[in-house]
């Protein structure tokens, strides 16, 4: 099961199992990781589960979407490296995937 790192702005971190076809969000989620809120449950419809992801993950989690797009412009912080994690699917090559939260969702 591919593993994902969570860090929070003050740099602690959460070491996860995740199931392949989830979301980086729902894995957060489950496991309780702080500052992952999901307040629209996946449907990609609030900022609420932005995260930064690692650069040296950036190719392999893929492009944002319009509608992740827009959303972003909702969100604080927005970085090149930005994304929604309830649009980011769980395969096996992202293990190890790394992503760092905003201050601003602790």
């Amino acid at each position: 099961m591919p593993k994902i790192t969570y860090i929070e702005a003050n740099g602690k971190e959460h070491v996860v199992d995740a199931p392949v076809g989830q979301t980086v969000m729902e894995a957060a989620v489950k496991h309780a990781v702080p500052g992952i809120d999901a307040d629209c449950g996946g449907a990609c419809a609030c900022a609420t589960c932005h995260v930064y992801v690692d650069e040296a993950w950036r190719e392999k989690t893929g492009e944002q979407s319009g509608m992740e797009q827009s959303m972003l412009d909702f969100a604080n912080d927005v970085e090149a490296n930005s994304r929604l994690s309830c649009q980011i699917k769980v395969t096996a090559e992202l293990d190890g995937l790394v992503v760092r939260l905003p201050k601003s969702q602790h």
